[in-house]
């Protein structure tokens, strides 16, 4: 396993990071099996854990908690905030008053006395950067975490953040986490240049596309859109539709790629978002000890300036083939409010 530093944080991560974002009720229940899959990891050199306060509710951090028994000084942990927990208006978000208590439950969940990268899940436009910021800067002064980033931010979010923190002397995100691969490429435009300008760490995420750089999802092959992942999101898997039809056709491009290197699909796509020179780790996310394996395989894969030459002729820099953040949409896209004049406004004029 190799490692690198993350951002100028001062710690060294592995290059792949153990997500377990599939480990609870939502993915893999059985919380043994789970404890199995991280201890294994670890085996592995993988020293890099990533989890979040709404994976499975709360179950996810559970049993990382229960797995770093004991283990807890050789990991860098990382968790989340930002997604409701629970109901009510003030169970989510990135105020200092939800902020303040959720980072207390996920230090409870984690079993753990200080969490090593904090990070904010999802911008927030009902909450001001700089309260977000200025709690965060007191939690590490508090020493409850050793730093913080963002994850899923727009370049211009960060860069603002950024410009807020050295104007109100507040410490600032270290890292981001964006999704980022072989048929999601966005972020090479604008993201990972403005992590690289401002010495920020980058655990990108999402290196299957959602599963159709598993190798399960073939053109031509039938894709049962009640069952499994498909079943989550149907309209992201129904070959019928031309986004979906495309990404099919440049899957069976790499898969050429991928056995001309003597390697699975799979393989290229862990091995893909490593290669570039912004990026610290590549989160995996297995639900089972097998997907686990399969992915370690990523991180031992070099690929030569031939092979990225292909893919670039696949699938051109700074190209989504589909829309990797489909978690979150700006408020300004969302809400009609901002987008749309008064109609007496729009009437005058």
């Amino acid at each position: 396993m190799r490692y690198r530093a993350l951002g100028r944080t001062g710690m060294q991560v592995s290059v792949q990071c153990l997500g377990t974002m599939m480990f609870g009720a939502v993915g893999n229940p059985d919380h043994d099996d789970c404890v199995r899959i991280i201890h294994a990891a670890l085996d592995q050199g993988i020293n890099f854990v990533d989890t979040a306060d709404m994976y499975s509710a709360g179950e996810s951090e559970e049993i990382v908690g229960e797995a770093l028994q004991g283990r807890r000084d050789d990991v860098v942990l990382a968790t989340k905030v930002h997604f409701p927990m629970g109901e009510g208006p003030n169970r989510g978000g990135n105020s200092r008053r939800w902020i303040v208590r959720e980072v207390e439950d996920s230090l409870r969940r984690l079993r753990t006395d200080w969490i090593d990268l904090y990070q904010v899940h999802r911008p927030d436009p009902t909450t001001d950067v700089e309260e977000t910021l200025s709690v965060l800067t007191d939690l590490v002064r508090q020493g409850k975490i050793r730093a913080f980033g963002c994850s899923t931010f727009p370049a211009e979010e960060i860069v603002e953040a950024h410009h807020v923190a050295e104007h109100r002397a507040l410490h600032r995100f270290r890292t981001e986490q964006p999704p980022y691969s072989l048929l999601a490429r966005g972020v090479e435009k604008d993201v990972l240049p403005v992590a690289a300008r401002y010495g920020m760490g980058v655990l990108t995420w999402s290196p299957l596309a959602s599963g159709f750089l598993t190798g399960r999802y073939r053109k031509g092959d039938p894709i049962d859109l009640s069952a499994g992942r498909a079943a989550l999101n149907p309209a992201r898997f129904d070959p019928s539709l031309p986004e979906n039809a495309r990404k099919l056709d440049v899957v069976e491009q790499l898969v050429a790629v991928a056995e001309d290197l003597g390697c699975t699909l799979p393989e290229l796509a862990q091995a893909f978002p490593i290669a570039h020179p912004a990026v610290t780790s590549v989160i995996i996310g297995p639900r089972t000890m097998a997907q686990l394996d399969a992915s370690l395989k990523g991180a031992g894969l070099t690929l030569d300036d031939a092979a990225l030459d292909r893919i670039d002729e696949i699938v051109p820099p700074g190209t989504d083939l589909y829309r990797a953040d489909g978690a979150w949409r700006p408020r300004s896209l969302t809400d009609p409010v901002l987008r749309r004049r008064p109609v007496a406004e729009r009437a005058a004029a």
